[in-house]
């Protein structure tokens, strides 16, 4: 089985970040794999519950299956993105089953963001994340610090947020968080935003958000683990490769592959065309945008 932890360390301490490309659609699956394969590079597909409620993603085995029909291992793996203790519409979640069925469905790697909780309790629910991934051999993500962008309800203005630092991950609590968790990632909030979702908005340009590189510098110098950047999607691109260099090690990816899908879908009524232009985005973001074309042989080795 692929072991999906140390392809993201090697990625780590090497300076760089695997991509994970949110598939909301299932046709979406093909294209991001293939574009990965011919790039030479490594990637994750990754599906988050609301792509299940809020998009046509139907569920984790359904993303599984479609998965599996094209995995390549030695450029791709699974990976279950924001598995919610308290959901974007404020509803408990009974996160733990979902995660223990996707480790059963062969994910090579799981989240679960108990963000909006408390700090203890954040710890507990990400500890027994951690324990039902760790038992199936699986490293598991966790979220720290506020990354806004999916609730419903206009945001706060980014600029005052930006500036104040509100809802930033605190090296000290994220010290803690990662001694009592044992999580094996960190999602950390920097500046980045998540894609709007919301009916009216979903189509429109994402807010271009910064990143707070000293801020980024001061939890790499707090922890021991890669971080990961959530809101890939329109940050410039000269913060996203300085951010490589200090920890984050996983960069996720959605609004402008998803935007491309629906854009010509809607335009052209073609899901083959739709996957096309997944493929060519794609394609862009691993080579020309982030660098990471060719990376596979250090991240995996020279045998597939």
């Amino acid at each position: 089985m692929l072991k999906v932890n140390d392809v993201v360390r090697r990625a780590w301490k090497a300076g760089f970040a695997i991509p994970a490309f949110n598939v909301p659609y299932l046709p979406m699956i093909e294209p991001v794999i293939r574009a990965v394969v011919d790039a030479d590079s490594f990637a994750m597909v990754e599906t988050a519950r609301l792509e299940w409620i809020k998009f046509e993603a139907r569920g984790p085995e359904a993303v599984a299956a479609e998965f599996h029909h094209w995995h390549n291992p030695r450029h791709i793996s699974l990976h279950l993105d924001h598995i919610p203790v308290i959901d974007e519409d404020n509803c408990q979640v009974e996160f733990l089953p979902i995660l223990r069925q996707a480790v059963m469905l062969g994910y090579h790697s799981i989240m679960v963001d108990g963000s909006r909780l408390s700090l203890d309790e954040n710890i507990r629910a990400t500890r027994a994340a951690t324990e039902i991934a760790h038992q199936a051999g699986v490293p598991c993500e966790a979220e720290l610090g506020a990354i806004l962008g999916h609730e419903s309800g206009p945001m706060p203005p980014y600029d005052e947020l930006f500036a104040s630092g509100k809802g930033f991950t605190q090296p000290e609590e994220a010290a803690r968080f990662v001694r009592e968790s044992g999580c094996d990632w960190l999602s950390v909030a920097i500046g980045n935003i998540h894609g709007a979702i919301a009916a009216g908005v979903k189509d429109k340009q994402k807010i271009a958000a910064r990143l707070d590189l000293d801020h980024l510098t001061r939890l790499r110098q707090a922890l021991d683990i890669p971080l990961v950047l959530h809101g890939g999607s329109g940050i410039p691109r000269e913060l996203v490769l300085a951010s490589f260099q200090q920890g984050i090690a996983k960069i996720n990816i959605a609004t402008e592959i998803r935007q491309a899908y629906e854009t010509t879908l809607r335009e052209s009524t073609s899901i083959p065309a739709a996957q096309e232009a997944v493929y060519q985005k794609t394609r862009w973001l691993v080579e020309d945008y982030f660098n990471l074309g060719g990376i596979a042989s250090l991240v995996v080795g020279e045998q597939p």
